[in-house]
């Protein structure tokens, strides 16, 4: 007996589905994937408050830091597509440099972040660190990606260097250290990153 072939979607229909769905999803190759963290039926439970409480931290430094500037912060309501790839996805936070482009009229898919920022929670944290990050590397207008856990006071900025090709990793980690932005004039003590979440506790700390 032969496998049933899955149902394969258009760029279109997914961005149609996507406007009245419960929950944020993935397109990739004509497949629909809900995305963990996001209300899907694959997110983590007990992960969504300190997830949440680090990025609203981040975008409220990063907008008061940018105020005036030519470049923004958006949330995760905006959508990003790859175009090397075809993936469209949600980061949890971006920044934009200069005008906006996206797939269409619409402007619902942006497909020129400057920065990509993830807060990893313990179901995205392998995705977000592997293929996904993949991806955002061929992004060409990208120039910085930045991974913050949620657990441990610990930020990864990846920038990418003159080459176009290689990235460059910084890694700052404990309370008293602080992010620093490398393509916009942004610092952020990880004080105020953290503030207000209850980290776990771990033997021998």
């Amino acid at each position: 007996m032969s496998a049933v072939a899955k149902k394969k979607f258009t760029a279109e229909e997914y961005a149609a589905l996507e406007l009245v769905a419960k929950y944020k999803s993935e397109f990739y190759r004509g497949e629909i994937f809900p995305m963990h963290g996001h209300g899907g039926p694959l997110a983590m439970a007990g992960a969504k408050f300190d997830h949440n409480q680090v990025k609203d931290n981040l975008v409220f430094e990063i907008t008061g830091r940018l105020k005036g500037g030519p470049c923004r912060t958006l949330s995760s309501d905006m959508r990003v597509r790859i175009e090397a790839t075809g993936l469209e996805t949600y980061p949890d936070v971006l920044i934009l440099c200069g005008p906006p482009a996206f797939t269409d009229d619409t402007e619902i898919c942006l497909t020129n972040p400057a920065v990509v920022i993830e807060v990893l929670s313990p179901s995205t944290a392998h995705y977000d660190r592997g293929t996904k990050f993949r991806h955002y590397q061929l992004i060409s207008s990208l120039q910085e990606i930045i991974l913050i856990e949620q657990e441990e006071p610990i930020c990864e900025r990846y920038v990418r260097d003159g080459d176009g090709v290689s990235w460059t990793r910084t890694t700052v980690e404990g309370l008293d250290a602080s992010l620093i932005f490398a393509t916009v004039n942004v610092t952020i003590p990880l004080h105020d990153l953290y503030a207000g979440v209850q980290f776990p506790e771990f033997p021998g700390r």
